[in-house]
């Protein structure tokens, strides 16, 4: 589903210039589930903000579906975050005074929410077990339900593929396991491909391929 060939990054500031992501080549099948391990600033969040469209590479190619990404356009780009990645963050990127409901719907508001997205948006908010939050403002929330928040938002647009960075680094032991056990649950709900940029080994005991970044390299 997803193939990287030949690709680097380098981000150049002045005169300088740091190596992020050196020649790597990696393949990923449809509705695997990844763990990306690596220390701070190995290049796992450049390599996983590359697959979704935030960043493109200073060489090579990166194919999804048989499409090369790298190649696309502002406009092209941005269709391709919204409609197959579902994005989910270490800071859960919320609005705070927004209700759960409203946040999950924020990624449909580029193509005008239909009632049928309210629909799936409680749905969602169910399969996140935040039923009886649905009307609660995001700064009422504990650190595990706003990312439970977090996560029904990023399967709004029924993507196929969910990139998430650290998303247990916020919270404690106890409540990331949850979060973990409730990704993988959905994985296999809605049939998606799963990658994770981590360093926290819960996360690559659930995941069934790890991938070791380094400096740059997969190792």
């Amino acid at each position: 589903m997803i193939q990287l060939k030949n690709i680097s990054k380098k981000f150049v500031s002045g005169k300088s210039s740091t190596n992020a992501l050196s020649d790597i080549n990696l393949d990923i099948k449809e509705g695997q589930f990844i763990a990306l391990m690596g220390p701070s600033g190995s290049g796992k969040s450049t390599l996983l903000n590359l697959i979704g469209g935030l960043d493109t590479p200073s060489e090579g190619s990166i194919f999804v579906e048989g499409k090369d990404i790298a190649s696309y356009k502002d406009k092209k780009l941005s269709q391709y975050r919204n409609h197959t990645i579902g994005f989910i963050f270490q800071e859960f990127h919320l609005e705070p005074f927004m209700t759960v409901k409203n946040n999950v719907l924020l990624p449909t508001y580029f193509n005008h929410p239909s009632k049928h997205d309210e629909i799936y948006a409680e749905k969602l908010i169910k399969e996140v077990d935040l039923g009886n939050k649905i009307d609660s403002k995001i700064n009422e929330l504990s650190g595990g339900q706003k990312q439970r928040t977090a996560i029904a938002r990023a399967l709004i647009n029924k993507p196929k593929i969910i990139l998430a960075d650290e998303p247990t680094g916020s919270l404690d032991l106890k409540t990331g396991q949850t979060i973990i056990d409730l990704l993988k649950k959905l994985q296999k709900i809605h049939n998606i491909t799963l990658i994770i940029a981590t360093h926290d080994p819960l996360i690559a005991k659930a995941a069934e391929k790890i991938i070791n970044v380094e400096d740059g390299h997969l190792v």
